[in-house]
Protein backbone atom coordinates (compact mmCIF):
# COMPACT_ATOMS: atom_id res chain seq x y z
CA UNK A 1 0.00 0.00 0.00
CA UNK A 2 1.36 3.39 -1.02
CA UNK A 3 0.17 6.55 0.76
CA UNK A 4 0.74 9.88 -0.96
CA UNK A 5 0.08 12.98 1.07
CA UNK A 6 -1.63 15.85 -0.72
CA UNK A 7 -2.09 19.36 0.68
CA UNK A 8 -3.90 19.69 4.01
CA UNK A 9 -6.36 16.86 4.69
CA UNK A 10 -6.13 14.81 1.50
CA UNK A 11 -4.54 11.38 1.04
CA UNK A 12 -4.27 9.28 -2.10
CA UNK A 13 -3.78 5.58 -1.34
CA UNK A 14 -2.76 3.04 -3.97
CA UNK A 15 -3.00 -0.74 -3.70
CA UNK A 16 -3.11 -3.40 -6.41
CA UNK A 17 -3.42 -0.67 -9.06
CA UNK A 18 -6.55 0.74 -7.41
CA UNK A 19 -6.91 4.09 -5.65
CA UNK A 20 -8.65 5.36 -2.53
CA UNK A 21 -8.97 9.13 -1.96
CA UNK A 22 -9.60 10.62 1.48
CA UNK A 23 -10.81 14.20 2.06
CA UNK A 24 -10.13 16.07 -1.20
CA UNK A 25 -10.89 19.58 0.01
CA UNK A 26 -10.52 23.24 -0.82
CA UNK A 27 -6.89 23.55 0.31
CA UNK A 28 -5.82 20.63 -1.89
CA UNK A 29 -4.45 21.06 -5.40
CA UNK A 30 -7.16 20.03 -7.91
CA UNK A 31 -7.09 16.27 -8.46
CA UNK A 32 -7.29 16.56 -12.25
CA UNK A 33 -7.04 13.35 -14.24
CA UNK A 34 -6.79 10.97 -11.31
CA UNK A 35 -7.75 7.45 -12.42
CA UNK A 36 -8.49 3.98 -11.02
CA UNK A 37 -10.33 5.45 -8.02
CA UNK A 38 -12.65 2.88 -6.46
CA UNK A 39 -13.69 4.90 -3.41
CA UNK A 40 -13.62 8.33 -1.80
CA UNK A 41 -13.95 8.84 1.96
CA UNK A 42 -15.10 12.22 3.26
CA UNK A 43 -14.70 12.43 7.02
CA UNK A 44 -17.02 15.43 7.45
CA UNK A 45 -18.77 18.26 5.65
CA UNK A 46 -16.34 21.18 6.09
CA UNK A 47 -15.00 22.58 2.81
CA UNK A 48 -11.35 21.94 3.62
CA UNK A 49 -12.24 18.22 3.44
CA UNK A 50 -14.38 18.13 0.30
CA UNK A 51 -15.69 20.36 -2.45
CA UNK A 52 -18.14 19.85 -5.28
CA UNK A 53 -15.37 20.62 -7.78
CA UNK A 54 -12.99 18.02 -6.36
CA UNK A 55 -15.65 15.29 -6.44
CA UNK A 56 -16.62 16.23 -9.99
CA UNK A 57 -12.98 15.97 -11.07
CA UNK A 58 -12.72 12.50 -9.55
CA UNK A 59 -16.01 11.34 -11.05
CA UNK A 60 -15.04 12.55 -14.53
CA UNK A 61 -12.58 9.67 -14.89
CA UNK A 62 -14.04 7.37 -12.22
CA UNK A 63 -17.84 7.40 -12.57
CA UNK A 64 -18.26 4.17 -10.59
CA UNK A 65 -16.23 5.29 -7.58
CA UNK A 66 -18.17 4.96 -4.33
CA UNK A 67 -18.30 7.94 -1.94
CA UNK A 68 -18.55 7.32 1.80
CA UNK A 69 -19.23 9.79 4.59
CA UNK A 70 -21.35 10.42 7.67
CA UNK A 71 -24.93 11.65 7.42
CA UNK A 72 -23.83 15.28 7.55
CA UNK A 73 -21.85 14.79 4.36
CA UNK A 74 -24.86 13.20 2.64
CA UNK A 75 -26.92 16.28 3.50
CA UNK A 76 -24.23 18.72 2.40
CA UNK A 77 -23.36 16.89 -0.84
CA UNK A 78 -26.87 16.22 -2.14
CA UNK A 79 -25.73 16.31 -5.76
CA UNK A 80 -23.72 13.14 -5.16
CA UNK A 81 -24.62 9.59 -4.23
CA UNK A 82 -23.11 9.39 -0.74
CA UNK A 83 -23.11 6.03 0.98
CA UNK A 84 -23.71 6.89 4.64
CA UNK A 85 -21.32 5.25 7.11
CA UNK A 86 -21.52 5.17 10.88
CA UNK A 87 -19.13 4.37 13.69
CA UNK A 88 -18.72 0.61 13.77
CA UNK A 89 -19.35 0.19 10.04
CA UNK A 90 -16.91 -1.91 8.02
CA UNK A 91 -16.98 -1.68 4.23
CA UNK A 92 -15.04 -3.65 1.64
CA UNK A 93 -14.31 -1.85 -1.62
CA UNK A 94 -11.88 -4.16 -3.36
CA UNK A 95 -8.98 -4.05 -2.57
CA UNK A 96 -9.56 -1.80 0.46
CA UNK A 97 -11.17 -2.49 3.83
CA UNK A 98 -12.60 0.61 5.53
CA UNK A 99 -13.55 0.66 9.22
CA UNK A 100 -15.19 3.77 10.67
CA UNK A 101 -14.89 5.24 14.16
CA UNK A 102 -16.09 8.21 16.18
CA UNK A 103 -19.12 10.23 15.18
CA UNK A 104 -18.53 13.91 15.96
CA UNK A 105 -16.12 16.69 15.03
CA UNK A 106 -13.90 18.07 17.78
CA UNK A 107 -15.32 21.18 19.46
CA UNK A 108 -14.02 24.41 17.93
CA UNK A 109 -16.07 26.78 20.14
CA UNK A 110 -19.42 26.51 21.89
CA UNK A 111 -20.86 29.01 19.38
CA UNK A 112 -19.99 26.78 16.39
CA UNK A 113 -22.14 23.72 15.64
CA UNK A 114 -20.51 20.33 16.11
CA UNK A 115 -20.92 18.38 12.87
CA UNK A 116 -20.76 14.67 12.10
CA UNK A 117 -17.25 13.28 11.65
CA UNK A 118 -15.86 9.80 11.14
CA UNK A 119 -12.37 8.46 11.50
CA UNK A 120 -11.33 5.75 9.04
CA UNK A 121 -8.99 2.79 9.40
CA UNK A 122 -7.74 1.51 6.04
CA UNK A 123 -6.79 -2.17 5.79
CA UNK A 124 -6.23 -2.32 9.54
CA UNK A 125 -3.09 -0.24 9.03
CA UNK A 126 -3.62 3.47 8.28
CA UNK A 127 -5.76 5.49 10.66
CA UNK A 128 -7.01 9.03 10.08
CA UNK A 129 -9.56 10.48 12.50
CA UNK A 130 -10.66 13.45 10.39
CA UNK A 131 -11.19 16.49 12.62
CA UNK A 132 -11.22 14.62 15.89
CA UNK A 133 -9.07 12.89 18.45
CA UNK A 134 -11.07 9.68 18.28
CA UNK A 135 -8.96 6.70 19.32
CA UNK A 136 -9.85 3.36 17.67
CA UNK A 137 -10.13 1.36 20.86
CA UNK A 138 -8.63 -2.10 20.79
CA UNK A 139 -6.77 -1.42 17.53
CA UNK A 140 -3.00 -1.46 17.20
CA UNK A 141 -2.43 1.37 14.73
CA UNK A 142 0.43 0.80 12.35
CA UNK A 143 0.41 4.21 10.67
CA UNK A 144 -1.23 7.35 12.03
CA UNK A 145 -2.07 10.51 10.08
CA UNK A 146 -1.63 12.99 12.94
CA UNK A 147 -3.25 16.45 12.78
CA UNK A 148 -0.69 19.25 12.94
CA UNK A 149 -2.70 22.47 13.00
CA UNK A 150 -6.36 23.53 13.13
CA UNK A 151 -8.81 25.84 14.94
CA UNK A 152 -10.02 22.79 16.89
CA UNK A 153 -6.71 21.67 18.38
CA UNK A 154 -3.77 22.70 20.49
CA UNK A 155 -0.45 20.93 20.30
CA UNK A 156 -0.78 19.49 23.81
CA UNK A 157 -3.88 17.61 22.68
CA UNK A 158 -1.99 16.26 19.66
CA UNK A 159 0.83 15.06 21.91
CA UNK A 160 -1.64 13.25 24.18
CA UNK A 161 -3.41 11.76 21.17
CA UNK A 162 -0.26 10.41 19.54
CA UNK A 163 0.98 9.13 22.89
CA UNK A 164 -2.29 7.30 23.55
CA UNK A 165 -2.30 5.61 20.12
CA UNK A 166 1.46 4.86 20.08
CA UNK A 167 1.63 4.17 16.34
CA UNK A 168 4.51 2.37 14.68
CA UNK A 169 4.65 5.19 12.15
CA UNK A 170 3.17 8.67 11.93
CA UNK A 171 3.11 11.59 9.54
CA UNK A 172 1.52 15.06 9.71
CA UNK A 173 -1.78 16.02 8.13
CA UNK A 174 -4.14 19.02 8.30
CA UNK A 175 -1.31 21.55 8.29
CA UNK A 176 -2.20 24.18 5.66
CA UNK A 177 -3.26 26.65 8.33
CA UNK A 178 0.33 26.73 9.64
CA UNK A 179 3.32 28.80 8.63
CA UNK A 180 6.63 27.10 7.84
CA UNK A 181 7.76 27.77 11.40
CA UNK A 182 4.48 26.44 12.76
CA UNK A 183 4.82 23.22 10.75
CA UNK A 184 8.35 22.72 12.04
CA UNK A 185 7.18 23.13 15.63
CA UNK A 186 4.25 20.74 15.21
CA UNK A 187 6.38 18.18 13.40
CA UNK A 188 8.90 18.25 16.23
CA UNK A 189 6.21 17.50 18.81
CA UNK A 190 4.57 14.75 16.76
CA UNK A 191 8.01 13.23 16.10
CA UNK A 192 8.93 13.24 19.79
CA UNK A 193 5.59 11.71 20.81
CA UNK A 194 5.83 9.01 18.15
CA UNK A 195 9.40 8.12 19.02
CA UNK A 196 8.58 8.00 22.74
CA UNK A 197 6.20 5.16 21.91
CA UNK A 198 8.80 3.33 19.84
CA UNK A 199 7.55 4.53 16.46
CA UNK A 200 9.03 6.40 13.50
CA UNK A 201 7.94 9.83 12.27
CA UNK A 202 7.84 10.70 8.57
CA UNK A 203 7.67 14.49 7.90
CA UNK A 204 5.79 14.09 4.61
CA UNK A 205 5.25 17.14 2.45
CA UNK A 206 2.55 17.34 -0.25
CA UNK A 207 3.42 14.96 -3.07
CA UNK A 208 5.61 12.74 -0.89
CA UNK A 209 4.76 9.10 -0.22
CA UNK A 210 5.29 6.27 2.20
CA UNK A 211 5.17 2.61 1.15
CA UNK A 212 3.77 0.11 3.64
Amino acid sequence: MKITKQEHSCLVIEKNEKVLVIDPGSFTTPLDGIRDVVAVVITHEHADHWTTEQLQRIQEFNPDAKIFGPSGVAKAAQDFDIEVAEAGTTVIVDPFELRFFGGKHAVIHHSIPVVDNLGVLVDGELYYAGDSFTIPEGIEVGTLAAPAGAPWLKIGEVIDYVTAIAPKRSFPIHEMTLSVAGKQMSNARIKASTEAGGGTFYPLEPGESIDL
